[in-house]
């Protein structure tokens, strides 16, 4: 179903990744797919991961160094000419910022944590929209938390409303052009990035406890529905937040 479309899949760190899971499931719609590792630290744990799914490139992509993500979008421009879709699955806060108060929060907290998980979407964006194929998807990961407050998600609640406003706003820019944007969100997963939350286990088990099926999503179930959103089925969406989270955001 995705066969002939090229996309960039931003944020893998190991195989428990979200990002993992999306590139995982559009490689096997037949999608080729262009991955990127945070450092080299990170490159042994990804590499492997790349080349388990034929990857067509593999490059260094930290969204705080200049000049980083410019290289990444000049590289595909090179080798590929255009882009389909656009998989942006990194967050970050530092942890003294994201284990407090939102009103205790530090400028410098704020601004990073602003920086590199919203963002840094919208540079994506600005650096893609020259190469995006009519139809393309710019698609982004968000958490409940950008809408209702959750006990310890603290900084990123509204650093992911931010991210959400934005999606909204860029469907809007690039509707004309044919380019569509949305925002994925899971359920709470047990990642490395989600690992860094206060009580996460808390978190788990009330996900467990209140979603309807009293269980978790899987990155395989991420995966499916951002194939769907960057396939031809969701030609008529755009703007939207996309919950993948077993209905627990219907629960009161």
């Amino acid at each position: 179903m995705l066969k002939g479309r090229r996309g960039l899949v931003v944020g893998v760190a190991n195989g428990d990744s979200i990002a993992f899971g999306c590139a995982a499931k559009l490689r096997a719609f037949g999608a080729d797919i262009a991955l990127t590792y945070l450092n080299e630290k990170a490159r042994p744990h990804v590499e492997p991961l790349a080349e388990q799914l034929g990857c067509s490139m593999l490059m260094p992509l930290d969204v705080t160094r200049p000049g980083d993500i410019e290289t990444v979008f000049d590289t595909i421009r090179r080798n590929w000419g255009t882009l389909d879709f656009v998989i942006h699955s990194i967050a970050f806060a530092p942890k003294d910022d994201l284990h407090g108060r939102i009103v205790d929060c530090s400028q410098a907290g704020f601004l990073q944590a602003m920086q590199v998980s919203c963002h840094s979407f919208i540079e994506m964006a600005h650096l893609a929209e020259p190469l995006m194929n009519p139809g393309g998807a710019l698609i982004t990961m968000s958490y409940y938390g950008a809408d209702k407050v959750v006990n310890n998600y603290n900084l990123m609640g509204p650093v992911k409303a931010a991210l959400e406003s934005s999606v909204r706003y860029m469907a809007k820019e690039l509707g004309e052009k044919q380019i569509r944007v949305f925002a994925v969100s899971p359920g709470p997963l047990r990642t490395r990035a989600a690992s860094g939350i206060g009580h996460f286990d808390e978190l788990i088990d009330m996900a467990v406890t209140r979603s309807p099926g009293h269980r978790l999503v899987d990155i395989a179930e991420v995966g499916r529905a951002v194939a769907f959103l960057v396939g031809g089925g969701a030609s008529g969406m755009t703007g939207d937040v996309i919950y993948v989270d077993g209905g627990l955001h219907h629960m009161a």
